[in-house]
């Protein structure tokens, strides 16, 4: 049985969405020690463009800092918007903790600081349950792009129907992965398992699913259909 957050119905009305404006955020968290930088879409999810751990401006995160500490500010740590968009694309909420992203010190005795540049894109974003058929598609003439897809858990609600406590207590499993996309963009449709033999078990012994965020487009060169 398919657990969709959207029925088709509801899929092919949002598919008609996309039209809608596109809205540019910016998040700043400083880094305290262990501060934890929230970004957040409604409606839409989150698609990361740009993402900075470290100080390329002196008056940001600056108040209370001595000038020492802001002296340098041709400070970023390599691989940051990599790691933010494993973790949030394609999702509608996320939260990234600053100790995360500090895989190093990229400049030491400065005080740094977390900023992301995201855009809040309307997509299709549906739920698909552990050993279901998850189903992309796209009316006719179209292809899928898939924004963003995890296959783990971070609720206890989402495909939780008859499941033990043991199997849904673990909601620190948001595991991205690239399978959906490699499966099924340039297709007008397309099928896939949500099953640990497709994408591996990220979190042994608990009841996971599949949660995928994708667009409809018309294929490059094509002209949109007159109306």
């Amino acid at each position: 049985m398919l657990h969709f957050g959207l029925s088709a119905t509801l899929l092919l009305a949002t598919t008609c969405l996309l039209q809608t404006t596109v809205s540019t955020e910016r998040a700043v968290t400083c880094d305290n020690g262990s501060n934890v930088q929230r970004l957040g879409c409604d409606p839409g999810v989150i698609r990361v463009h740009a993402a900075l751990y470290g100080r390329t401006d002196s008056k940001i995160c600056s108040e209370g800092r001595p000038q020492a500490q802001l002296a340098n500010t041709k400070c970023s740590q390599n691989n940051t918007v990599n790691v933010i968009r494993n973790r949030c694309d394609g999702k509608r909420a996320c939260e990234i903790n600053t100790n995360i992203v500090r895989s190093s010190d990229p400049c030491q005795g400065i005080f740094k600081y977390l900023e992301t540049n995201y855009t809040c894109t309307p997509a299709i974003h549906f739920f698909t349950c552990e050993g279901s058929l998850a189903h992309l598609f796209c009316d006719e003439g179209q292809v899928i792009f898939v924004y963003g897809a995890h296959y783990g858990r971070r609720d206890r609600t989402t495909c939780s129907y008859k499941r033990p406590e043991s199997q849904i207590i673990n909601v620190d499993c948001p595991h991205p992965t690239s399978k959906v996309a490699q499966s099924c963009n340039g297709k007008n449709s397309c099928t896939i398992r949500a099953s640990n033999s497709v994408f591996g078990d990220p979190c042994a012994g608990t009841y996971k699913y599949l949660e995928v965020a994708y667009v409809c487009e018309y294929p490059v060169g094509n002209s949109l259909p007159l109306v």
